[in-house]
């Protein structure tokens, strides 16, 4: 297994901005959680319940605020957001292998008129096909697939096996992990006396910089104009996004969210595992739908969004299912009642003005 290199505590420090209380020349060689880490280890706390292991940790030092510091004997560096911390300080003890600059694989297929910069990296078996433009630093893992005009900006990362097809744009920073299918035909046809008739998805895809897409995600192709993915968007793996959709700048996807053809998703939302939505509508900025809601209308106001009953035991569920089945009933019978109340409340008064 591939390495990262020790740093010190100092060194950690000074990159992060951090407050150090302790050794600065104490040797750190990765990172861990509070109650595996060992003592060469950095760990951190961001969640409350996880306090319960600081006093019997074994790490190194451990990320901290200052208040969560106080009464913690061992190292630390202080830090107004330890999990933030730690995402940044995670890159530097990362032991992803490294492509190297300009290296291009003997078995891979890069069309003539293709523009490849000098910097960037081509795995086996990858194909590059016609009019496609490659950025500077792209790393192009083995076996993939790289469609015709397809352009991939400077600093790009692919994995194995991602699938581009042609005309599609990728922006800056873009990482893309194994199993991705971009661009793939959007799931369009019309019915003609009841025999399906495919329409020509003829738009693309445009994906914009700093922007994340997880294993075996799929974003379909434009039916007329190009699907839009905006900046710093972060997907999930195993996502599902359709022809036409648009996607705001950060908003973010946990696994198996489903999003139907022409949604229209605002900037900084987040929709949590398995969420779905419906086509044709607007999803407005600042939303956060929880795990497996299905939204079937626009939302306009941010805010959180749920849909769905919360657990129960299979007994209660069952006994709750039934009550949801004499609903209609339900109400059709308090609507008789109510008006019968306020015929009787109405003779009533009559009465007493008389």
């Amino acid at each position: 297994m591939m390495t990262a290199p020790a740093l010190t505590l100092g060194q950690l420090a000074e990159r992060l901005g951090a407050t150090l209380r302790g050794a600065e020349n104490k040797r750190i060689t990765g990172l861990a959680t509070l109650h595996e880490a060992g003592p060469e280890q950095l760990s951190f706390l961001a969640n409350p319940q996880y306090r319960r292991f600081l006093a019997t940790t074994q790490a190194g030092a451990v990320l901290l605020t200052a208040k969560d510091a106080e009464g913690y004997a061992g190292d630390a560096l202080l830090v107004a957001d330890p999990y933030l911390a730690y995402a940044r300080i995670s890159h530097l003890f990362d032991p992803k292998p490294q492509a190297v600059a300009g290296q291009v694989h003997p078995t891979a297929v890069i069309a003539a008129d293709a523009l490849l910069d000098p910097t960037a990296s081509v795995g086996p078996h990858a194909v590059i096909e016609s009019g496609a433009r490659i950025g500077a630093g792209v790393t192009i893992g083995a076996q993939c697939f790289i469609g015709a005009r397809t352009v991939i900006g400077d600093g790009g990362w692919l994995a194995p096996r991602v699938t581009l097809y042609h005309d599609v744009t990728i922006g800056q920073r873009v990482s893309i992990q194994s199993g991705a299918v971009i661009g793939g035909e959007g799931f369009g046809f019309a019915n003609e006396r009841g025999v399906w008739q495919k329409i020509a998805q003829i738009g693309g895809v445009t994906i914009g910089d700093d922007v994340e897409i997880g294993s075996n995600t799929t974003i379909d192709r434009g039916a007329l104009a190009d699907t839009v993915i905006g900046n710093g968007v972060k997907l999930d793996n195993q996502i599902m996004i359709a022809h036409n959709v648009q996607v705001g700048d950060h908003t973010a996807m946990a696994g198996c969210v489903g999003i139907s053809g022409s949604a229209k998703i605002g900037k900084h939302c987040m929709l949590a595992g398995g969420v779905g939505l419906v086509g044709h509508i607007e999803i407005c900025d600042g939303v956060f739908v929880t795990g497996m809601t299905m939204v079937t209308r626009s939302i306009t106001e941010p805010g959180a969004y749920s849909s769905g009953t919360a657990m129960q035991t299979a007994g209660e569920w069952k006994k709750s299912a039934a009550r949801f089945r004499q609903l209609d009933d339900m109400a059709r019978r308090l609507q008789t009642l109510e008006k019968r109340l306020a015929a009787v409340t109405s003779a009533g008064d009559a009465s007493s003005d008389a």
